[in-house]
């Protein structure tokens, strides 16, 4: 059975960094990533990476957030720096299989004074 679980949420101050963590059980897959889903908003790619090393990153996040991945071990991180009120979000690890998509619980990142 697969699973997804994200570690590392919390809350952080702006101009703060934060790490997730999201390590996958059942299988291995060609690409892994995260979204982020704001109150009111839609969910909304933040960053992925292929089993090859190819990322893909929103235009919001690039330059300040990183996504690297433990093939062997089918975890992925995601590094945030420079966190904004607007980073605020629940951020979903998300991963592409042969049967499909699948989706972590959500962490939550707040970023506040």
């Amino acid at each position: 059975q697969v699973q997804l679980v994200e570690s590392g949420g919390g809350l952080v101050q702006p101009g703060g960094s934060l790490r997730l963590s999201c390590a996958a059980s059942g299988r291995i897959f060609y690409v892994m990533g995260w979204y982020r889903q704001a109150t009111g908003k839609q969910r909304e790619l933040v960053a992925t990476m292929t089993i090859d090393g190819n990322t893909n990153y929103a235009d919001s996040v690039k330059g300040r957030f990183t996504i690297s991945r433990d093939k062997a071990k089918n975890i992925v991180w995601l590094q945030m720096r420079s966190l904004n009120t607007e980073d605020t979000a629940v951020f979903y690890c998300w991963a592409r299989g042969n049967l499909g998509d699948y989706w972590g619980q959500g962490t939550q990142v707040t970023v506040s004074s």
